[in-house]
């Protein structure tokens, strides 16, 4: 997959839908008198391959000459642009905000400063309708230009309104960018790092978290500053692990949409992001009741025009729907029934390999060894855990660490005691080399190390002692990944109770609809 999508002209032709690459070819026909352009041929080839060949793109082209090529791929990258932008032009805000500064800058230089201040003061609304406060920065720009150079019979009251806006919209800028450069940070951190691994990390995260915060914190309103003051707390208490302020934030992060209904379409994609957040919130909580909800409103957006608008929607609506999903059968002990969505979501995530980053696939593959762990297939988790074990170790070193404790537990399961002690030796240095040990990892490697050497009859007291050991564990800030990423407890109740782990966390979860 990483060959198959290396070229950014290949990459963007087939992003395009029936649409957009129809509408290219009349754009084009449109812009030149020649049917025959070598960037259409160029523009076919591209299309009809699966995988991006130069060689073979060259041999498919005989009139291009391989000097020729990269110029004449750089001029249809900017044409299928131009192509896009006039068929899209309407369908987003941040587009007709675009076009409307244009004109006015291209009015402003033929000297029709009139025109010009008339279309600024129309995007102004549009803009302050949406709270695109970015676009008003440039917007008033312009506005003040004119008027500090030009004498426009503007009126001292307009000149004063201006000034003042000019310094209210200096200030909202301002915290949204702190707020929104602390957001981002927080979610970079959580991508590398995963969760906090020691009072160190939580000790570095709470000193930075405090000294990026806005000093204006009370000042903090209208919809930009709310989303990225409520994301920056989201990823702050995930990267804690403290999950109850985690669900607080993502509900008012879904919430701030509620209260700004026009946003939805606007910023579609904080919006499907936070239906995604809030449900990674109940999953870690188990709040099965409300899990079910919000997967149900998700399903719902999903069938939505908004969410239908472009791939982008599509692909992460898709996506997150998907983990979900598969986040409900993990707990509610449905293994079965989950594993038999793995094959639909492989071939969702093939048509979507363009779109998709390695994070999430690096997710969606440890999710997929859990289904088949839940569900007794240990072979078949094997399969997806060295996908993770032999992949590059840059992002989620949680999840690095945790995918290396599953397939010791799978070779356990299966019996490979041969294996046991090699395995236990290389897990325990990759843990120890990222700092990702724990408690309970320790007792975890401990039991294995020294249970095939032990008898059927000895091995139940055994279980019942490791169980007993981690059990009050389960609410200890930095053990409860171990928790998460493979419920042990459910795990080890299982091997005691000599009943399957699905039946063991189905039976915990209809326990808790009766409470």
């Amino acid at each position: 997959m990483s060959n198959r999508f290396s070229d950014t002209l290949f990459q963007l032709i087939h992003s395009l839908e029936k649409a957009e690459k129809r509408h290219f070819k009349l754009y084009i026909k449109r812009s030149s008198a020649k049917e025959d352009l070598k960037i259409v041929q160029l523009f076919d080839a591209l299309d009809k391959m699966e995988e991006y060949d130069e060689s073979l793109l060259l041999k498919k082209l005989p009139s291009i000459t391989k000097p020729q090529l990269a110029n004449l791929k750089n001029h249809l990258y900017k044409q299928v642009l131009a192509s896009l932008r006039l068929l899209k032009a309407t369908n987003t805000i941040d587009l007709q905000l675009t076009e409307n500064l244009d004109n006015a800058r291209i009015l402003y230089n033929k000297g029709l400063k009139g025109q010009a201040l008339r279309i600024l003061e129309k995007a102004k609304e549009l803009a302050l309708a949406n709270q695109k406060f970015n676009f008003l920065v440039q917007a008033l720009s312009l506005e003040k230009k004119i008027e500090t150079l030009h004498i426009t019979r503007s009126t001292t009251e307009k000149t004063e309104k201006l000034a003042e806006q000019a310094m209210q919209i200096s200030g909202h800028v301002y915290r949204v960018t702190k707020l929104s450069n602390l957001a981002l940070l927080l979610y970079r951190w959580y991508v590398i790092h995963g969760h906090a691994r020691n009072e160190e990390d939580e000790k570095d995260i709470k000193a930075y978290f405090k000294n990026q915060l806005p000093r204006d914190l009370h000042a903090v309103n209208g919809f930009y500053e709310e989303l990225y003051l409520y994301q920056s707390y989201c990823w702050y208490a995930f990267i804690r692990q403290d999950f109850l302020m985690y669900y607080r934030y993502s509900q008012k992060w879904v919430d701030v949409f509620a209260q700004h209904p026009v946003m939805i379409n606007v910023e579609t994609g904080h919006y499907i992001k936070g239906l995604h957040t809030l449900l990674n919130a109940h999953f870690d909580l188990r709040n099965f009741a409300e899990f079910d909800k919000a997967l149900q409103q998700f399903e719902d957006f999903e069938k939505t025009p908004v969410a239908q608008q472009h791939d982008n929607f599509r692909t992460h609506t898709s996506i997150y729907i998907n983990s979900a999903k598969i986040n409900g059968y993990i707990m509610k002990g449905q293994f079965a029934e989950g594993c038999k969505l793995v094959p639909h979501i492989e071939e969702k995530l093939s048509k979507y390999a363009l779109f998709v980053d390695r994070h999430r696939i690096l997710v969606f593959t440890y999710k997929f060894a859990q289904l088949y762990f839940g569900k007794g297939d240990y072979d078949k988790a094997i399969d997806y855990l060295m996908q993770i074990i032999n992949g590059p170790i840059d992002l989620r070193i949680d999840l690095q660490s945790y995918a290396r404790l599953l397939h010791l537990m799978a070779h356990y399961e299966l019996g490979n005691y041969d294996l046991m002690e090699s395995l236990v030796k290389s897990v325990y240095r990759f843990m120890a080399k990222m700092k990702n040990l724990t408690v309970v990892e320790e007792e975890i490697l401990k039991f294995v190390k020294t249970s095939f050497t032990v008898n059927a009859r000895q091995l139940k007291p055994e279980l019942e002692k490791l169980l007993s050991k981690i059990k009050h564990l389960e609410k200890s800030r930095f053990e409860t990944r171990a928790f998460a990423y493979l419920d042990v407890i459910s795990w080890l109740e299982s091997k005691v109770s000599n009943k399957p782990m699905s039946v063991i966390i189905h039976d915990k979860y209809l326990k808790s609809k009766r409470k």
